[in-house]
């Protein structure tokens, strides 16, 4: 049996950069996550194990330090926390930000923003609550809800598949001819690079396995881009999820991973699978394109790159 590593998986550097923020940090003062910090509960475990806390609402933080998450929040919300006297640090990712600053430009220049995306999620309440109007979609049945405006800013949450962002950006102008639409791509190229790699993967095997928290919107799109080429795709967040019955039959195993999976779980996974080929019947071969970090360096190493979006 095959075991294929996506060329493109697991943690970007937005959310290595914001947890090695966040450690370094706490190891001057004692400071709180404000939400989580990614969408993947290995992650936040660690966190909570170096001591650092994670709340969800302002009133319930106790420290004198307040770290916005990787997702981002929007000026009114680090506003409050200004308010109250507590040191912000701010953990947003480089394109988040642009993401928000794209949207504000948007609205400022007379567009009516439209953001493609998951209304609930916390980035997406970063992108919107400064605004005095929007709108969120994430289907064409939401599209067809849209009032009519002269003007149109479409953008979108920066994990969203660039294809379906696209696709409804073209359906808001066929639906309002008559309206101005003006599209910024916000998806990040991570994203874009995930999702491209785990198609490829999809088609190259006979079952995926996508890693990841069970929240996490990109993985989540991960598995749907997977399904569209593969029909035994299954998504887990550590080996711990993982049945031998997956696999019998399977000559070609895929793993891809979303942007908040650490490397250890990654290789607890890959390891998983290369212990059991036997149980399977054949022999096993691992191809991937690069070694994975230890679970030490995934938590603690510097940030891995600068971007000025």
């Amino acid at each position: 049996m095959r075991i294929l590593r996506a060329e493109h998986l697991g943690m970007c550097f937005g959310v290595r950069d914001a947890i090695a923020l966040a450690l370094k940090q706490s190891h001057r003062e004692p400071a709180t996550v404000l939400g989580d910090l990614a969408h993947n509960e290995t992650v936040l475990a660690d966190l909570r194990a170096q001591g650092i806390r994670i709340v969800q609402q302002v009133g319930a933080v106790e420290t004198g330090t307040v770290i916005i998450t990787a997702h981002g929040a929007s000026e009114g919300v680090k506003r409050i926390v200004r308010q109250r006297g507590l040191h912000l640090v701010d953990a947003t990712c480089p394109l988040v930000r642009a993401a928000q600053r794209a949207v504000s430009s948007l609205a400022r220049a007379g567009f009516h923003p439209v953001v493609v995306g998951r209304r609930d999620h916390v980035e997406v309440r970063g992108l919107t609550e400064d605004l005095e109007a929007f709108d969120v979609v994430l289907s064409e049945a939401d599209v067809f809800e849209l009032k009519e405006r002269p003007r149109f800013g479409v953008a979108a949450q920066t994990t969203q598949p660039i294809e379906k962002v696209r696709a409804l950006a073209e359906l808001i102008r066929r639906r309002f001819p008559a309206s101005e639409v003006r599209f910024i791509d916000t998806v990040c190229q991570p994203t874009k690079q995930r999702q491209n790699a785990a198609t490829e993967l999809a088609q190259r095997s006979d079952v995926v396995i996508v890693i990841g928290g069970a929240r996490s919107n990109n993985t989540q799109e991960l598995v749907h881009a997977c399904r569209r080429h593969c029909p035994r795709v299954h998504h887990v967040q550590t080996a711990g999820d993982l049945r031998e019955a997956w696999f019998e039959g399977a000559q070609t195993v895929g793993l891809t991973a979303g942007t908040s999976t650490p490397d250890a779980c990654i290789r607890e996974i890959e390891q998983w699978l290369a212990s059991r080929c036997g149980s399977f019947g054949v022999g096993c071969a691992c191809h991937g394109p690069h070694p994975l970090a230890s679970a030490s360096q995934t938590l603690s190493r510097a940030p891995s790159q600068t971007v000025q979006p």
